[in-house]
């Protein structure tokens, strides 16, 4: 189920489609009577960058984590524009703070836009809870997409704070979701549950891989992820890393 767009908000879409970015990178472009705020640049891809620079003057942007195929744009995007870049990871904010405050508001015109810490598919991930004319959302970047699953991509990423953030963001209820690759959802909750339990039914089959001999994260990859595309195997075994990583603090080993 895809959902229509708000007036202040707009998605450009990069062409760097395969079988990790879905469609492609999608970059979000909310408007407020201060100038832009952009939500992901994305990759470096010319064409996309002065697509989205089109779109008018640009106040701030944002990234939801520093991914190159959300991020590797964002210093020329920064040339180009002279608008603050602003990350959970210092190293990526160029003349703008970190958002380092869970909850905190970021300074936008016209539209509630706040910070949701969602640390989990990497360290350094976070959300953005967006409020305007009666319509809400939630950017949500990697950790929850418009289709199909995300990696938990360790040792950056974690499994036991991945499951705790999309707990978080199913909290928020069925509103928008605005997500870093797919279609645009009506229903973050229930996207939010079926990945609770989709990561649940992963576990319990990792589990009964380990039970019947499985050693290495690998061997586990060839059982549980046996009806998955061979090319998405090595994205699957950084998952299953994480899922082996959390299986082992939970029964504390």
């Amino acid at each position: 189920m895809t959902a229509t767009l708000p007036p202040w908000c707009r998605l450009v879409r990069a062409d760097n489609p395969g079988p990790m970015t879905l469609q492609g990178t999608n970059t979000y472009v909310l408007s407020t009577s201060a100038g832009n705020v952009v939500v992901d640049p994305g990759p470096l891809l010319n064409d996309h960058l002065e697509a989205v620079s089109a779109l008018g003057p640009v106040a701030v942007t944002l990234l939801t984590h520093g991914h190159p195929d959300h991020a590797e744009s964002s210093g020329r995007f920064h040339a180009i524009t002279r608008a603050p870049v602003r990350a959970r990871d210092p190293a990526l904010c160029l003349d703008g703070e970190p958002l380092d405050v869970d909850g905190a508001p970021v300074e936008a015109p016209g539209i509630d836009l706040r910070v949701l810490h969602t640390p989990g598919h990497s360290a350094d991930s976070v959300s953005f809870t967006v409020r305007s004319g009666g319509v809400a959302g939630v950017l949500t970047g990697d950790t929850i997409l418009g289709s199909g699953s995300t990696v938990v991509a360790y040792p950056d990423g974690r499994l036991g704070p991945y499951l705790h953030s999309v707990a978080r963001l199913r909290e928020l209820g069925d509103v928008l979701l605005l997500p870093g690759h797919g279609p645009v959802r009506p229903d973050l909750a229930a996207v939010a549950g079926e990945y609770l339990a989709h990561r649940a039914e992963r576990l319990a089959r990792v589990r009964e891989a380990l039970a019947a001999g499985a050693a290495t994260a690998r061997e586990v990859v060839e059982v549980v992820y046996a009806d998955v595309d061979r090319s998405l195997w090595p994205a699957a075994e950084l998952s299953v890393r994480a899922q082996l990583a959390y299986l082992a603090e939970e029964d504390g080993s």
